[in-house]
């Protein structure tokens, strides 16, 4: 027994010995190089040296630059290159190694060690300097003091200039941006590392902000006029006109502090509005079917707004403060509102052709021929943009020297109107020259029994040479 003890004791010494030396010599080993388990920025760097690490952390980082992000959204590069930029990782794990303790290795075999290192870096200060100064956010080199608070006017209506409100310090942002190179950040934004601030205001100042918030209040219009197809806002750019200034352009206020309103400033755009946009006896540019664009000027067809009615509807909708899309209220009104205002259903009256086309939906639904008034005895039928106010039956058209029974009757302009005529064979040509109506649309009656079916009142008639 004693024997076996002591066999057993001589075993267990010699394994004793032997981890030692085995601990021994790991500690030694990772004397220079790093312990069991070390990963440096994914690397696996056990047992490895500095400088076998140093060489693969140099070829996995990479780094072009830093893009620095101002308040609008803007984004500008200083690129490495430009800089002399250039890092090494030595130092850095030199320092981590040195907080190693190779005889402490044991602990690795647990959770082992994950690290990140940043490289130390190296850069040509002055050529930093150099490209911050050249970024735009660096050209503005008004003082603080130089910065205004003021109202002023643009097209777009009065708009308020402060200057004085996230104003960048350059300085701040300066040290912003050498920091993020120096940790070898890829993107700064200067709004998000606090390179913004306002600056204090003046007693003027805090009195023209005052005033904008009145004037921004009575320039906020919601009210948008429906004109056909156009659509026209009484937005800010109109209603800056409406306020009253003094010779020297300064606002002028009542007695509760408000702005005055121009005068006459409403009734002045409902006019111009009804100037614009009333059709009656307009001028009108007209694609005829024979091909060339003719101007056709008179006529009783059109839009007319009632401009009494909207002068008490915009005085009451603006101090209302209401907003909505709003049609003006006519005296008159035609096919369609707006400046195009015939449509693509009308009846088309080309005296020089001796022709009439009736359009509807843009298609061309009846071609014929006509005999329009005689030219020789000065009865031509006259040009303009008319409508069939009224259609009738069997009707008995009378005259000084005449008295003519019709089918179809479609008055247009007065007594001149579109209707068959029994007592004409023929039609279109150069009749109308020598032996035309007293001014109305001789119709074949064919033709004019399916317009008088078809075209309504109020139809646009455009008759032109």
């Amino acid at each position: 027994m004693k024997r076996l003890l002591k066999h057993m004791a001589v075993i267990l010494g010699i394994v004793t010995v032997s981890l030692m030396a085995t601990y021994v010599g790991l500690a030694v080993y990772y004397h220079n190089a790093f312990t069991y388990g070390t990963w440096i920025n994914g690397i696996y760097c056990t047992g490895r040296s500095i400088q076998e690490v140093n060489d693969e952390l140099v070829k996995q980082f990479a780094y072009e630059g830093v893009t620095v992000k101002d308040k609008d959204g803007s984004s500008y590069v200083i690129s490495a290159e430009d800089i002399s930029y250039q890092f090494d990782f030595k130092k850095a794990l030199e320092i981590y190694q040195k907080r190693q303790n190779p005889w402490m290795w044991i602990d690795s075999l647990i959770g082992g060690h994950q690290v990140e290192l940043l490289p130390v870096v190296s850069y040509d200060r002055e050529a930093f300097e150099a490209c911050f100064d050249a970024l735009p956010i660096c050209q503005d080199k008004r003082t603080d003091k130089e910065r205004r608070v003021a109202i002023t006017r643009t097209p777009q209506g009065y708009t308020l200039v402060n200057e004085r409100t996230d104003v960048l310090f350059v300085e701040q942002a300066r040290g912003v941006v050498l920091s993020a190179i120096e940790e070898s950040k890829s993107e700064v934004s200067l709004p998000d590392e606090g390179c913004y601030h306002d600056l204090e205001l003046t007693a003027q100042m805090r009195e023209t902000l005052d005033i904008w918030e009145k004037l921004k209040n009575f320039q906020d219009c919601g009210i948008v006029y429906q004109m056909g197809e156009e659509k026209i806002p009484v937005d800010a750019s109109v209603v800056c006109d409406w306020i009253a200034v003094d010779d020297n352009g300064r606002f002028l206020f009542d007695e509760a502090g408000e702005f005055q309103l121009k005068e006459h400033a409403i009734d002045d755009f409902v006019e111009d509005l009804a100037a614009k946009y009333d059709t009656v006896g307009a001028s009108r540019q007209f694609q005829a079917t024979r091909g060339d664009v003719v101007t056709v000027e008179g006529g009783l067809y059109g839009n007319k707004i009632d401009q009494e009615a909207e002068k008490a509807y915009l005085t009451q909708a603006f101090h209302g403060k209401k907003r909505e899309l709003h049609e003006p209220a006519y005296t008159q009104e035609a096919w369609e509102k707006g400046s195009r205002d015939i449509g693509s259903t009308y009846i088309e009256v080309d005296m020089s052709e001796q022709k009439m086309y009736y359009y509807v939906d843009g298609v061309l639904t009846i071609d014929t021929p006509i005999v329009t008034g005689n030219t020789s005895r000065r009865m031509g039928t006259p040009s303009g943009v008319n409508f069939v106010y009224a259609k009738q039956k069997n009707r008995v058209l009378r005259g000084r020297d005449y008295a003519s029974p019709v089918d179809f009757w479609m008055p247009v302009k007065g007594n001149i109107g579109i209707h068959d005529a029994s007592w004409r064979g023929t039609f279109g040509g150069t009749i109308y020259q020598t032996n035309g109506s007293h001014g109305c649309i001789n119709t074949p009656r064919a033709a004019m029994e399916q317009l008088f079916d078809m075209a309504e009142v109020g139809t646009p008639v455009v008759m032109f040479y």
